[in-house]
């Protein structure tokens, strides 16, 4: 399928994608729904590309990472998922809880979690929402008190991606600001044996390797050094983590759309009920056409949101991170429902590994923030508009 997705890269990063890529056809989806149907993890895959530097590219070189940023690292996701064979614990593990470590973590955090995290040989989760909060963070009810000079937190999360691989979770929490009374966001790491943490997984109708958990936290005893950065940093440091996700996520999100678009294209081309295949009639092709362009669009915009964070603009990067996720969600659905309408009854068949995204694309709508609060967000930050909030 012709794209013009490498005239704005460089050729490290069209190396880059061409490598990726070659690893994810090497899996593909069938590799996928296996680990699914028989309830393992993707460790293959994972330890390939951690062997292979992809896992912690974007992480400090010093620390056993890549070096490099958000574009990199959103380049190997999107690629992944194109082949069918996405792993959603790289935009929790490094592009969340590495990112926000290596941009605030002391010495001692960065050396004990950066290099495992770059290698692979360690993975965190990332949990924020909360039964009763929702997307409203300031709702969060998790707060962490100080005994002598250990923290305790004390709270409920949910929807939290691999907590039962995970090493550690990183929970943000909300600890009273001693001048003002008020609380404030902050960030705990919290080993997984620790004692008071529990996990209940969650039923989901989703079919993925990467199980969701409600997490309760009991009185959980956690030392000075469980604190990330500065206790009084608050929201800059919580959106330094949720940037990369919005970033990342829209990657999570083009890569899944263009898995079922190059299907659809595929069997167009060679699907042939009348005197010519049914690509050649406009019905079929144009919306093909359409969803082509709206994935190319969204690109446009994560490499946009990729490179002001990269760069250091965290306002102009969250603007963009979220109109990307956005665009990447809304993108990712009409590509999955246009290629299952291209294939008819066989769309809903397991063959051609389509009918389970009509599930899993809804994920880029919803998660980690849903379409309704990007509009939000869009509509009094960008636009001037006031809140009904």
């Amino acid at each position: 399928m012709s794209t013009a997705r490498t005239v704005l890269e460089t050729e490290e990063h069209q190396a880059l994608r061409a490598a990726v890529a070659a690893l994810g056809k090497r899996y593909g989806r069938d590799y996928m729904t296996t680990v699914v149907r028989e309830g393992k993890h993707t460790d293959e895959l994972w330890a390939e590309a951690a062997k292979l530097g992809y896992l912690g590219v974007n992480l400090p070189e010093e620390y056993g990472g890549g070096g490099g940023g958000m574009a990199e690292l959103s380049i190997i996701l999107e690629e992944l998922g194109a082949a069918g064979s996405p792993l959603l614990m790289m935009i929790v593990s490094p592009a969340i809880c590495g990112t926000v470590i290596a941009r605030f973590g002391t010495e001692e955090q960065k050396r004990r979690w950066l290099p495992g995290l770059a290698d692979g040989t360690l993975t965190m989760a990332f949990g924020i929402t909360e039964p009763d909060a929702g997307s409203n963070s300031h709702r969060i009810t998790t707060t962490a008190r100080r005994d002598g000079d250990d923290w305790l937190l004390t709270g409920r999360k949910v929807f939290v991606s691999g907590v039962d691989i995970a090493d550690a979770t990183l929970i943000v929490g909300r600890t009273e600001d001693a001048r003002s009374g008020k609380l404030k966001p902050c960030l705990f790491i919290v080993p997984r044996d620790a004692e008071g943490f529990g996990r209940n997984q969650i039923d989901m109708e989703l079919q993925a390797p990467e199980k969701q958990f409600e997490l309760v936290l009991d009185d959980v005893r956690l030392p000075a050094d469980a604190l990330v950065g500065d206790e009084d940093a608050g929201l800059l440091q919580l959106f330094a983590g949720l940037n990369p996700e919005r970033i990342m996520t829209a990657a999570f999100g083009i890569g899944m759309g263009r898995f079922a678009l190059a299907k659809a294209v595929d069997y167009a081309r060679t699907r042939q009920v009348w005197k010519a295949p049914i690509g050649s009639h406009q019905a079929i092709a144009h919306p093909l056409a359409a969803a082509h362009i709206e994935l190319e669009l969204a690109r446009l915009m994560m490499q946009k949101a990729a490179r002001l964070y990269d760069e250091g603009d965290d306002i102009g990067a969250g603007e963009a991170a979220n109109m990307a996720k956005y665009a990447a969600g809304e993108a990712c659905v009409k590509a999955v429902d246009q290629a299952v309408h291209t294939l008819g009854g066989n769309g809903l068949t397991s063959e051609y590994g389509l009918a389970s995204l009509i599930t899993a694309s809804r994920v880029a709508r919803i998660a980690p923030v849903s379409r309704e609060m990007i509009l939000n967000y869009v509509s009094h930050q960008s636009l001037g508009l006031p809140k009904s909030y």
